[in-house]
């Protein structure tokens, strides 16, 4: 088995915010992530494939169309964005980062499968010392 991953950027907005809770309560749980004014992320996203290398090309699937399928499925949807308000499949979902690695993974699932391999693991990165790594529902 081998496994190449394919690294991605986007820049988004996003808040985290209870709205039952006071102000009070949200900034006490989220801190900064809860500023009434938005926040934002230059999110870097690397997605990871696993497969077994073509005999005809060597690739467990080619980075070009992986890359692509990334931008239509994902990045476009989400750069320059606000995550509470722009994004269709984060609508009514608290927009943290955990969430957000979820909600990539569903959206590249079975495009990914289709091109003969399977999807591995969703890292996403908030910030050069925040990550988050998902492995999908095992």
């Amino acid at each position: 088995m081998i496994y190449i991953t394919r690294k991605e950027h986007f820049n988004a907005a996003h808040k985290l915010v209870r709205p039952e809770w006071s102000d009070e309560k949200n900034i006490e749980v989220f801190g900064k992530c809860a500023n009434a004014n938005w926040h934002g992320h230059n999110f870097n996203l690397h997605v990871t494939v696993k497969g077994i290398p073509s005999e005809v090309t060597g690739f467990v699937i080619d980075l070009k169309v992986l890359s692509a399928m990334i931008r239509e499925l994902v990045t476009e949807k989400l750069d320059h964005k606000n995550l509470n308000i722009d994004v269709d499949f984060m609508r009514g979902i608290m927009p943290s980062t955990e969430n957000l690695a979820m909600k990539i993974w569903e959206q590249l699932e079975s495009s990914i499968r289709l091109n003969g391999c399977e999807l591995h693991s969703i890292k996403l990165f908030e910030t050069e010392n925040n990550y988050v790594e998902y492995l999908g529902q095992k």
